[in-house]
């Protein structure tokens, strides 16, 4: 005895509400086992991969990749073991529907090959598994794609006592349900965009695969393409130069992470009135600084770069001037002074920008901090960063330098009072005890609430990182 159950998509993080299907891992036929990695998702915050919940048979993949779905939304059909099986029995809870197995008169049809089995390649332990207990009402669905939904009347079908129809048209009817298309899915999300049908296309790609230039040819258009390779959408591609017509337009889906960003950086725009102040810096010293620590030994597997001493500067001018680790609470009409430090650094990651945090920065020696950022940073960029890494930032650092530009004026990520950037550091001429010499010269720019840091407090912490990264011995004289 067997039983069909659907897998909800949980809440992976604090909150969210929706999600990105990337890829899945798994088809209708394959085997899979407890925490076996099925789907990789993309949140607004984080790319995850979800685990089985189930030992089973894949039965259907309720909705495609590419699509976006709400959380509580059926995204894969499983056959489990009947209810005595200690899996399931462990497994059932108000958030995961329970549906008896199809009737025999309507199997997968032959030409579906069974997968064959495959141990996982990495037991999953997933934070914020599953939805919330205590979520009764159900939100209302999106529309499903084509395939989920022929694909849920012949679930429905199941749970009635009637008669199941004969084998040949039922294998008929759930045939188109199954038919797996081979395309990425910035290539889907083209396709999408583009109002074409990939059923339809005959792929030029590996084992079949429809490819961009096979999308585009389908719309009527040419296609050139470059060495280049660039980040599109969250994926990094072959950069492609469309000319559908002399007016041609290209249309990039906003999701995921770029879609949190987006919004992120409107609220805070809109909402924080900004000031930003530029200082430029003689950072000489601090250049000779971290030449000199990149030979100590404690700092033998760690990647030291001028931002740790940016780091350091601000975590040290912030103990002398609090105020600006704080936020500011609309609804109370107070302003939460933080004395704790969580260090966001902005990291620019393939699908989007993310600012994930060293959490009580200001309590770590300096080479604990330059582990963790590196650490941090590494993570971001893989696209790995957990929500936990990406909440409860107090004040951010944007290294603007590394792209070689000078300075600029950084938006406050939400919820913090002030964000530093650090531009890059170049020879420049320098008065130097009234004589003009070249010297290594960066600016920084502070961006700052100013309904909570006035210009007097601006300046004074700005002028406190500059004089730190001016001497580094101050560091130590303040600390």
């Amino acid at each position: 005895m067997t039983e069909l159950k659907e897998f909800k998509l949980p809440d992976v993080g604090e909150g969210l509400t929706e999600a990105d299907i990337v890829a899945w891992h798994v088809k209708p036929g394959d085997q899979v086992e407890v925490n076996q990695i099925i789907v990789e998702i993309e949140t607004a915050k984080a790319v995850v991969e979800l685990p089985s919940p189930w030992d089973g048979t894949v039965a259907r993949l309720l909705v495609e990749e590419g699509q976006t779905v709400d959380v509580g939304t059926p995204i894969i059909a499983v056959e489990v073991a009947g209810a005595g099986s200690a899996v399931a029995g462990k497994n059932d809870s108000a958030e995961r529907s329970v549906v008896p197995a199809p009737a025999p008169a309507a199997p997968l049809p032959a030409e579906a090959p069974p997968a064959e089995e495959a141990p996982p390649e990495r037991q999953a332990v997933l934070v914020g598994y599953g939805v919330k207990a205590s979520s009764t009402a159900r939100r209302a669905r999106k529309p499903v794609a084509p395939a989920a939904a022929a694909a849920e009347p012949a679930v429905a079908a199941t749970a009635k006592p009637a008669v199941a129809p004969p084998a040949a048209p039922a294998a008929a009817a759930a045939e188109p349900a199954l038919i797996r298309v081979l395309a990425k899915p910035p290539v889907r999300r083209l396709a999408k965009d583009l109002g074409i049908n990939l059923a339809e296309l005959t792929g030029s790609g590996p084992d079949g695969t429809i490819t961009r230039d096979d999308v585009h040819r389908a719309a009527g258009g040419t296609t050139l393409r470059s060495e280049q390779e660039v980040v599109e959408n969250g994926a990094r591609t072959a950069s492609l130069a469309v000319m559908p017509s002399p007016a041609g337009e290209e249309r990039i889906g906003v999701r995921g992470v770029r879609k949190h960003m987006a919004a992120a950086m409107v609220s805070s725009a809109f909402t924080a009135p900004h000031v930003t102040e530029f200082l430029q810096v003689d950072v000489t010293e601090t250049m000779a600084a971290v030449r000199r620590i990149r030979d100590l030994p404690e700092y033998a597997e760690v990647r030291v770069s001028p931002l740790l001493f940016v780091a350091r500067a601000l975590l040290t001018a912030v103990r002398r001037h609090p105020m600006v680790n704080s936020s500011w609470d609309e609804g109370a009409q107070e302003i939460v002074v933080k004395h704790y430090v969580n260090l966001g650094i902005a990291v620019a990651a393939e699908r989007g920008l993310l600012v994930p945090n060293v959490k009580n920065a200001g309590e770590l020696s300096l080479p604990e901090l330059a582990r963790g950022l590196q650490a941090l940073a590494e993570t971001a960029r893989a696209g790995k960063a957990s929500p936990a890494d990406l909440a409860g930032g107090t004040i951010t650092i944007t290294n603007v330098g590394v792209f070689g530009v000078d300075g600029g004026t950084p938006i406050l990520t939400p919820g913090e009072a002030a964000i530093l950037a650090f531009g890059q550091v170049r020879d420049a001429p320098w008065v130097v005890d009234g004589q003009l010499a070249v010297r290594s010269v960066c600016t920084l720019s502070l961006s700052f609430d100013h309904r909570i840091i006035d210009g007097e407090l601006g300046s004074a912490l700005l002028r406190d990182v500059g004089a730190m990264l001016e001497d580094p011995v101050r560091m130590l004289a303040w600390n």
